[in-house]
């Protein structure tokens, strides 16, 4: 508008000053674009020096945007196939490197927020894909570290997101004492209006379910349920928070009568697999199967016993599975030896032994243990125990 009322002083300035911002901010595209209205500018105005400058200044832009935007496909084509089912997940392990080898090699030549951004990303696809999240504890570290020195762009760079995966991957690698103490102090990075403040807090309230600190876990349920936006979440996200208070019911049982007649109501009721519940299916089934053997509700018991062998015959077919394959059996073992504890735990030490050996699975096949199946195992005993006293 400037520039059309003949104001070319000060339209330069506003041309200038938006490129400066654009790139102090490493946004190639909107550089692009003032480079150019500067370059119109110098040649309407006849001022040949800051043409060719400007010019060669695009040209460099240009070049930048292409290797970005040639990242970005990339990086979209791997994000993509992430969407899709678990079969397209296992096919993108296999082309996984070479993609990644490829942001590589754009990054060195670019060496731009855009690219960094894009590699970071596809190497924590990677790996949280094939489980390694020892690397991905590495990784964000390294990159808090080059954050910290000033290596990143802090305009651009989301820390919050990296805590998150810091946190994430202590939690699926079992440091849950490291991860508690990271969770706590990354917390306050997260405003409470936020749905990112309530998604880090599930993780917060798994690493503490881990490490078998059940009084706090409790209150970070409370806190989640006092937080005025707590009932802005989606539906699937509070039915996660119901699921996680039913598992801590279960382990701690209330007395309060309301409470138990709600915990009751919650395991009957709940779907016993679905789409929706990606992720959190078998931690159903277990939940359902292990409220219905404290109970000596044989009849449902034994439906329970048939909805978890349809399951794993259906959805934990592959080796990365094994340590729900592995939880499962030994659960089918306390019916097969008549819920006598004494045989259940002879009988099964040596899928205790093979599951504490078990590798943890990557995201492409994850399952969440909000309780770690050995934990629950012993939980299972347990319940066989008390049973066999009260008899």
């Amino acid at each position: 508008m400037l520039k059309l009322e003949g104001e070319y002083t000060l339209s330069e300035r506003m041309m200038r000053k938006c490129l400066r911002i654009a790139q102090e901010a490493e946004f190639t595209q909107y550089a692009v674009m003032s480079a150019q209205a500067l370059r119109t500018l110098y040649a309407e105005l006849r001022q040949p020096a800051r043409y060719k400058t400007i010019s060669a200044e695009l040209m460099r832009l240009q070049t930048l945007l292409t290797l970005e935007e040639t990242a970005a496909q990339v990086y979209w084509d791997t994000k993509i196939a992430l969407a899709h089912s678990v079969k397209s997940r296992r096919f993108l392990l296999n082309e996984l490197p070479a993609h990644i080898k490829e942001l590589e090699k754009l990054h060195q030549q670019a060496g731009s927020f855009t690219t960094f951004n894009y590699l970071y990303n596809s190497l924590l696809f990677q790996q949280g894909l094939v489980g390694d999240y020892d690397g991905i504890i590495r990784l964000t570290a390294t990159t808090a570290k080059d954050f910290a020195k000033g290596k990143i762009n802090a305009k651009r760079f989301d820390k919050r997101f990296n805590n998150f995966m810091s946190v994430y991957a202590h939690l699926r690698c079992r440091r849950v004492q490291e991860g508690l103490v990271l969770a706590e102090h990354f917390l306050q990075d997260f405003h409470h209006s936020s749905g990112n403040w309530f998604y880090f807090l599930e993780h917060y309230l798994l690493l503490a379910m881990h490490a078998a600190n059940y009084a706090q876990a409790r209150d970070l349920i409370n806190m989640a349920r006092k937080n005025p936006y707590y009932r802005k979440q989606r539906v699937a996200a509070q039915q996660r928070w119901d699921l996680y208070d039913a598992y801590l019911q279960f382990v701690l049982p209330d007395q309060s009568p309301l409470r138990a007649m709600h915990f009751a109501q919650f395991v009957q009721t709940v779907p016993d697999y679905s789409r929706d519940k990606q992720g959190y299916n078998v931690a159903i089934l277990i939940l359902q199967f292990l409220h219905y053997l404290r109970r000596r509700d044989i009849e449902t018991l034994m439906a329970r016993l048939e909805s978890l062998r349809k399951y794993q015959q259906t959805h934990l077919r592959d080796p990365a599975t094994l340590r729900s394959q592995l939880f499962f059996r030994l659960l089918v073992l306390t019916v097969k030896k008549d819920f006598d504890s004494k045989a259940s735990e002879k009988h099964g030490q040596a899928w205790l032994a093979r599951l504490r050996e078990a590798p943890q699975p990557g995201e492409a096949f994850a399952e969440i243990e909000i309780i770690p199946y050995e934990d629950l195992w012993a939980l299972t005993l347990n319940i066989l125990r008390t049973a066999e006293v009260k008899h």
